[in-house]
């Protein structure tokens, strides 16, 4: 065999073992690995496939709905689509301390699976927040900046 040809199926062959390394590790259970993510009201459309899965939850907390138990250890909340009154709401409970950023209208994502008692259990509180940095007027106290930055966004 010539030198060329062997160097050829040489070559060939490293990027045979090369491409099947890389569609194993690409396509080998990478359904286990995906993590969906879904509003509320998508999640409740799904009925019973939507328990037990582990997804990442996406909306707006409604007003009103924040509530931590006595020891404040853990925190339940509603999430909602938007702020419509109408709109579909998620009751979530978390034992972990939420973000600084936390409070009533914030959007927020939460990953978890949702229980068959309609309570969207999460290990994973996430914060949507602009990356905007807004002054306090004049007057105003930098400690009630983040108030002002809500009623402008809205």
């Amino acid at each position: 065999m010539k030198p060329e040809t062997r160097n050829r199926l040489i070559a060939l062959g490293a990027i045979l073992v090369a491409g099947g390394a890389l569609a194993w590790i690409a396509f080998g259970n990478i359904g286990e690995n995906l993590v969906y993510y879904w509003k509320p009201s998508e999640m409740v459309a799904q009925g019973d496939k939507a328990y037990g899965a582990t997804v990442r939850l996406g909306g707006v907390v409604v007003p009103g709905s924040v509530v931590f138990n006595a020891d404040r250890t853990a925190l339940t909340f509603k999430v909602a689509d938007t702020h419509a009154a109408d709109a579909v709401k998620v009751t979530v409970k978390s034992e972990q301390t939420p973000p600084q950023m936390f409070r009533e209208g914030i959007g927020v994502v939460v990953e978890g699976a949702f229980q068959a008692d309609q309570v969207f259990r999460t290990n994973r509180l996430m914060v949507n927040h602009s990356n905007e940095y807004r002054a306090p007027t004049d007057g105003g106290m930098p400690t009630e900046a983040w108030k002002q930055s809500i009623t402008q966004a809205d």
